[in-house]
């Protein structure tokens, strides 16, 4: 089972972190800033893995592997 998170809005405003394929948020938080750092937290703290950020509209904002994931592609992450 994979441990790839994805932050994203609920209709109800709220900010949340889920796992993927789970049915229940982990976390809700009122910032998007928030939710991430949630998100970020529980994936260091476990086996790593890949952090999905979507924007308001829905779409994939932002993707990042959180260490000890293996992020597979070999170019240099200038976002973070």
């Amino acid at each position: 089972m994979s441990n790839n998170r994805m932050v994203f809005r609920r209709a109800d405003g709220a900010w949340v972190n889920q796992r993927q394929g789970a049915a229940r948020a982990a976390s809700a938080h009122p910032t998007q800033a928030a939710a991430i750092a949630a998100a970020h937290t529980m994936l260091a703290g476990s086996t790593g893995g890949e952090l999905i950020v979507k924007g308001r509209n829905g779409q994939i904002r932002s993707k990042d592997t959180i260490a000890p994931g293996n992020d597979p592609r070999s170019i240099r992450d200038r976002e973070h």
